[in-house]
C-alpha cells in the first residue's frame, strides 16, 4: 500500500516553515550574530572610539614628552598598532555587510597591523630604520583595509573611506623616509601623522542598518 503524499496545492505543506526560514535569511544578510546583533555593533562602535582616542592621546604624548629615544617610539607607536590590529580582527569577524573576500582582507591585514605592534614592543631598541619601516608597514596595511572599505561600499558616504585609507598609506610612506631626519624629526612628525590617521579612523565608524532591518522586518 502506498503512503499517501501531501497534495502540490496544499497551503500548510508548502508555506508552513517559511517565516522561520525568512527570518533566519534576514540575519545572515545582515551579518549579525543571532540573540545579539546591535550588542555586537555597540560594542564595535566602542571599540572603535576608543582606538581613535587612544592614538590621539599617544600622540599628543608624542609632541610633548622630552628628549624622545627609540624606546618613546616603539611604545607610542606600539601600543597603537596593537589596539587597532585587534580592532580591524575584530572589524573581519562582528561587522556587517563584508563579503567574504574583503573579510579575509581586513582580518588578514588588522593580523599585521597587530604583528607590527608586537615587534616594535618586543623590540624597542632595533635601529631607528626598522622601528619606522614595521610602522610604516602598519600604517599602510591600515590604509588598504579603509580604501577597500569604500570600494565595496562597506562605510557610508563611500569618500570618508576613501580619505581614510589615503591619508594613512600616505602616513606609511612618509614613515619610510622620516628616520632620514632624526630621531627628534620623526617623534614629532610621527605623532602628528599619529594624530591624523586616529581622527581619520573616526571617518568609517559603522553606522547602524537601520534600513536593512526594516526592509527585512517588511518582507
Amino acid at each position: 500500500m502506498s503512503t499517501p503524499q501531501p497534495a502540490a496545492n496544499d497551503p500548510k505543506a508548502s508555506t508552513g516553515p517559511e517565516p522561520d526560514r525568512l527570518s533566519n535569511s534576514a540575519t545572515d544578510q545582515l551579518g549579525y550574530v543571532p540573540g545579539s546583533p546591535f550588542d555586537l555593533l555597540k560594542v564595535h562602535r566602542g571599540e572603535m572610539i576608543a582606538v581613535a582616542v587612544i592614538g590621539v592621546i599617544l600622540g599628543v604624548i608624542g609632541l610633548i614628552f622630552p628628549g624622545p629615544t627609540l624606546l618613546t617610539v616603539a611604545i607610542l607607536f606600539g601600543v597603537y598598532l596593537i589596539l587597532s590590529g585587534v580592532f580591524r580582527i575584530t572589524t573581519a569577524l562582528v561587522a556587517d555587510r563584508l563579503s567574504i573576500g574583503l573579510r579575509w582582507l581586513t582580518g588578514t591585514m588588522g593580523l599585521l597591523v597587530l604583528i607590527a605592534g608586537v615587534f616594535c614592543l618586543s623590540n624597542p631598541f632595533r635601529s631607528l630604520g626598522v622601528l619606522a619601516f614595521v610602522i610604516g608597514v602598519g600604517w599602510i596595511a591600515e590604509g588598504i583595509i579603509d580604501f577597500m572599505a569604500g570600494l565595496r561600499s562597506t562605510v557610508t558616504p563611500r569618500w570618508l573611506a576613501f580619505v581614510s585609507g589615503i591619508l594613512a598609506i600616505a602616513a606609511g610612506i612618509s614613515m619610510f623616509w622620516l628616520p632620514l631626519a632624526g630621531l627628534s624629526v620623526l617623534v614629532v612628525v610621527g605623532a602628528i601623522l599619529l594624530l591624523i590617521v586616529s581622527a581619520t579612523t573616526l571617518l568609517t565608524l559603522p553606522r547602524r542598518s537601520t534600513t536593512s532591518v526594516a526592509s527585512s522586518s517588511a518582507a
